[in-house]
């Protein structure tokens, strides 16, 4: 008999990430799952929505590391709810880790809840943790080539960031041949261009964002209308 190990696992963490999303539904909050490699800029980006952001929603953060609070610390410091999940070496987030995690916190009370997945570019890929959309953060200094060797990530997302645009003329980044990969292999979703620590293309990147938070609220209005 041949069992399918992966399979296995995928199905269960599925069948959790759906309750997972219905909770979420339930309650309104938007969540949005953010992949990248480690350097990148998560957390600053994290931030940098959170300052464009916290005016008009509430917001709370899940932080995904292998080990470490630091992430978390920084989160806390700038008065946002956050719960540190530490994988012990796992290299990607699941969905019963964002149920245990979601549990300490008031979702009556919140309206996004942004995830900060473990830094790798393939393992996230295929876990479902319940999240509206998946976002991908890529930094200049990792070069123009990723999504070519890395393509799942990329098209799963829907949106992708380019973070430290201001390091370009430091790289040899190939700008047209990265944005060329991107229409390739994942069209429809919309590039961000930012230097989250500078603020250059924050707003652009955090209006988007509103604007499928505003969506799901207005939805969830009709529903509860209806």
């Amino acid at each position: 008999m041949h069992i399918d190990i992966e399979q296995s696992i995928l199905a269960k963490n599925d069948s959790l990430a759906a309750s997972n999303r219905a909770l979420f539904a339930e309650k309104g909050v938007f969540v949005l799952n953010i992949l990248a490699s480690p350097g990148s800029g998560k957390t600053s980006v994290i931030l940098a929505t959170i300052e464009a952001l916290r005016d008009e929603f509430n917001i709370a953060v899940i932080e995904g590391d292998i080990a470490s609070s630091v992430d978390s610390e920084k989160i806390k410091a700038q008065g946002i709810a956050a719960v540190q999940i530490n994988t012990g070496g796992a290299c990607h987030l699941e969905s019963a880790m964002i149920k245990r995690a979601i549990d300490v916190l008031d979702l009556d009370a919140l309206d996004l809840i942004l995830l900060e997945n473990v830094g790798n570019l393939v393992c996230p890929t295929d876990f479902d943790l319940g999240e509206n959309a998946k976002v991908m953060i890529l930094s200049v200094p990792e070069g123009d080539d990723k999504p070519l060797k890395y393509p799942g990530v990329f098209q799963v997302s829907e949106a992708i960031i380019l973070n430290k645009v201001d390091t370009m003329a430091s790289f040899n980044f190939d700008e047209g041949a990265f944005t060329d990969a991107i229409e390739s292999l994942n069209p429809r979703a919309p590039l961000f261009r930012m230097s989250a620590t500078k603020g250059t293309g924050v707003d652009e990147w955090a209006e988007w964002l509103a604007g499928n938070i505003r969506a799901l609220q207005r939805s969830q209005s009709a529903q509860a209308t209806s």
